[in-house]
């Protein structure tokens, strides 16, 4: 019956009403996680990360390996400004999926964290799989949107982790070798500037 109510619900667009039928469901069956997952989902797709983030929680303690919970607490975490817990997510996602996309957003999260030897070594690896040939990223530049290899923003994201550190000579190597790729990068470009000042 429950069941029935929450598919009517999300027919007619009601999510306040969806959820109310999961939290029955909830009760009839506290062990079972995907009802405990597609209220994450919910409150994750409303923009109510603490709910998700909590939901996504009690989960793990059912299934610890869920990685579509894995995936929506690192998302939460990190929606919340809480990077360090998002961090933590996504490297278990990744130890269960070896995921390409996952190891691409820890990078940047562990460059965030101040993290910079772990964010220059995944960036690394990141460049020696070959998705990062064929993967690609969108920039907003000025109005409009553009694509570029996965591959610039992982050298782009080398060369800040190095500016950090010191190492001028391999930042500025870093966004040369981004701009051999992708000439009209703006970011590298601007990056490479800032290291003349």
């Amino acid at each position: 019956m429950f069941r029935d109510t929450y598919n009517r619900a999300l027919t007619y667009n009601d999510r306040f009403e969806a959820k109310s039928a999961l939290y029955r469901l909830i009760a009839l069956e506290p062990q079972n996680d995907s009802i405990l997952s597609t209220l994450a989902y919910l409150y994750i797709d409303a923009g109510q990360y603490a709910s998700s983030a909590l939901v996504s929680q009690d989960v793990l303690k059912l299934n610890p390996g869920n990685t579509g919970a894995l995936e929506m607490s690192g998302i939460s975490y990190e929606k919340l400004g809480l990077k360090d817990k998002s961090l933590e997510s996504f490297e278990l996602l990744f130890l269960l999926t070896d995921d390409f996309q996952i190891l691409y957003k820890m990078a940047f999260l562990q460059f965030d964290l101040e993290k910079y030897q772990q964010a220059l070594t995944n960036a690394d690896i990141l460049l020696e799989k070959p998705e990062s040939k064929e993967a690609t990223v969108f920039y907003t530049e000025g109005e409009e949107q553009k694509e570029y290899s996965i591959s610039v923003a992982i050298l782009n994201l080398k060369g800040l982790v190095y500016k950090e550190i010191g190492n001028i000579e391999e930042a500025k190597k870093s966004y040369e070798q981004a701009l051999a790729i992708a000439p009209g990068f703006v970011l590298a470009k601007e990056n490479l500037a800032a290291l003349d000042q």
